[in-house]
């Protein structure tokens, strides 16, 4: 049996792969369980005219999202709190901007360059 990773639409999941080695083959494929799939990712939203996206350097969860949307931010302020490795990661405002929109939410899981939040 081999464990194999696949990447479907930006989705990963983890499959195992039975060799058939003539007559013992089952009749039918084995299943995976329906909790192993994952949902679809919802789509990314559309990133205001000239929108900075502030994406994920890592994949993690999201543990805190302190700003909203029309929200003014200065240098410095944390936009997102993001758990990973088991550390808790800031994701800061890297100049003066006006939050556009926020692309996630807490307990959501990310993967590395999901879009966190849009800047003007």
């Amino acid at each position: 049996m081999k464990n194999l990773k696949i990447t479907v639409n930006g989705v990963v999941y983890d499959v195992q792969v039975e060799e058939a080695d003539g007559a013992s083959a089952p009749a039918a494929p084995a299943m995976a369980p329906a909790a192993a799939i994952k949902a679809a990712p919802k789509p990314a939203p559309v990133p205001a005219a000239g929108g900075e996206e502030v994406k994920s350097p890592m994949p993690g969860t999201i543990l805190d999202v302190p700003v909203k949307a029309g929200q003014a931010v200065k240098t410095g302020d944390v936009l997102v709190v993001l758990e990973a490795m088991k550390m808790e990661n800031e994701i800061k405002a890297a100049h003066d901007a006006t939050v556009a929109s926020v692309a996630v939410s807490k307990g959501e899981s990310v993967d590395t360059g999901a879009v966190l939040v849009t800047l003007n």
